[in-house]
């Protein structure tokens, strides 16, 4: 054939792959720009800010301020340079918080308001790796989309006054990208629980029994095969429920579920605005102006809209721009890749807390610690055992004795101070505690020989100065030929070597 070579062939190929992305593109541009009704977005402004102005009086009631920033001497920031405010700016900081969230209540100032909260409440997030907790890092996520979206177009004081103008449309966007935030937390919620502990049952054997008078249904825990069976449970409402928030038919009746569980974890667990924070975010997977319809079936009274505007008109929102649509792709591509980053240690990260943060394992764990530090003078000899509870007070011992990167910031944290403070030229410190993990014999979780103030922590590997984990799992129903599971890596032990250093 004249003019035929290889190479043209895969130049067209080539061309006809990239019109069919452009044309795939275009497609989710325009898709992600269509007109939808913006109460769905309002309504989930305003419950936001509700419960974080509740969060709020609640540190202020329980003096949390005071007690994790200033009264404690040491914090691990997750960057040196954050660092706590001295009194009173530290309260003033957190006061930013609560009015900021306020103001995003009212939509009020909303542009400015959710980039102060945003913002003021990431510092506070960045001050103590020891104060991690799900919820707060779901804050952060979720702000960061309304930070971005039109969410002041209706039911806000500036559209009230005249200061956005008010619209009862808003792109598509904002509303997807919520949704499928969600579907990613829910959905890894229950897939990091598929491991040999929990489908054993293990903690909630421990847990359930000691709460059952919180809820009616709680008889139902003396039974040991009810609570394994509630903790396959759990997985299947994750893993299996998320997705039918997606379908109409089968939305109400998962949202009430999640609902009823929520509402359960609630009751029987200490865990803050999660449950309620949840619930509603869960609200934007209904139509997008179920506000109007649920009044409409209350009252039988029909409310009039705002036509939609069309592609043609002036008031049509243009296509996502492909900067942002870029934004968007690498966001979701992180939050897909962090929670699975434990593949890259071989033990579980329940026990060496590798790949633990940002990951969804909420409730997952139950760890308790006994013992100290032992420091040692090499030039004297001299030995004094700290305990960490006297030191830090009982809550932040608590995560200094079971989260292995704090427990060596720690001890080089003890390490300054016995050589500024109490005047040794140098000083080693020894882990001299032992944690009980999901139901386990109490053992070591640190290497008591290592000096911990000569340790590396590695971000891409294990570290060898963590103990091994001695066994499996705890002795629960599902029997021990039970087999490894996917998300799930063996401890060391006598069948599986440690990774060489």
């Amino acid at each position: 054939m004249v003019g035929y070579t290889p190479e043209s062939t895969t130049n067209t190929k080539r061309d006809g792959l990239k019109m069919h992305l452009s044309e795939k593109t275009d497609r989710l541009r325009a898709w992600l720009s269509m007109p939808i009704s913006g109460q769905s977005l309002a309504v989930t402004r305003i419950l936001f800010g509700l419960i974080l102005v509740w969060d709020y009086f609640r540190y202020v009631d329980a003096e949390r301020i005071y007690r994790y920033y200033v009264l404690s001497p040491v914090n691990f920031p997750y960057f040196d340079f954050v660092k706590p405010l001295p009194e009173p700016w530290i309260y003033v900081a957190w006061g930013v918080v609560g009015l900021s969230a306020a103001l995003v209540t009212l939509g009020l100032f909303y542009r400015v308001a959710i980039v102060a909260f945003l913002l003021s409440f990431g510092y506070f997030f960045l001050l103590d790796r020891a104060q991690y907790l799900n919820h707060n890092y779901m804050v952060l996520l979720y702000a960061f989309f309304l930070a971005l979206a039109p969410a002041n177009r209706m039911w806000s004081l500036d559209a009230l006054f005249g200061l956005v103008k008010r619209s009862e449309w808003i792109p598509r966007w904002p509303v997807a990208a919520l949704k499928l935030q969600t579907e990613i937390i829910l959905i890894y919620a229950g897939l990091v629980k598929i491991t040999d502990d929990w489908l054993r049952g293990q903690p909630l054997l421990k847990w359930l029994p000691a709460n059952q008078g919180d809820v009616f249904y709680g008889p139902l825990f003396d039974s040991d095969g009810m609570i394994v069976l509630a903790s396959w449970g759990v997985v299947a409402l994750h893993v299996i429920g998320a997705p039918l928030l997606l379908w109409r038919k089968t939305r109400l009746a998962q949202f009430c579920i999640y609902t009823f569980f929520h509402m359960s974890n609630a009751a029987m667990f200490n865990i803050g605005i999660f449950p309620w924070l949840t619930i509603a975010i869960t609200l934007i997977f209904f139509d997008p102006d179920w506000p109007s319809q649920l009044w409409r079936r209350i009252t039988g009274v029909v409310g009039g809209t705002d036509p939609a505007p069309t592609r043609t008109e002036p008031a049509a929102f243009a296509p996502v721009r492909m900067g942002f649509l870029a934004l968007l792709i690498v966001w979701f591509a992180i939050q897909l890749l962090l929670p699975v980053r434990q593949a890259m240690f071989p033990n579980l990260v329940g026990w060496t807390g590798e790949g633990h943060r940002f990951s969804w394992r909420m409730r997952v764990y139950d760890r308790a610690a006994e013992g100290g530090y032992l420091a040692v003078n090499p030039q004297t000899g001299e030995e004094v055992f700290l305990d960490p509870i006297v030191i830090v007070g009982k809550r932040k011992a608590r995560y200094v004795m079971t989260r292995p990167d704090l427990s060596r910031e720690f001890a080089i944290w003890l390490e300054h101070r016995l050589i500024t403070v109490v005047g040794w030229s140098e000083a080693e410190v020894y882990a001299r505690y032992t944690v009980a993990f999901n139901g386990r014999p109490a053992q070591p979780m640190i290497d008591p020989e290592v000096d911990l103030t000569e340790t590396e922590r590695h971000l891409f590997r294990a570290d060898t100065w963590i103990a091994p984990l001695e066994t499996r799992a705890s002795e629960g129903v599902v029997p021990d030929w039970f087999p490894p599971l996917p998300l799930q890596k063996p401890p060391y032990g006598s069948d599986a070597p440690r990774p060489e250093t």
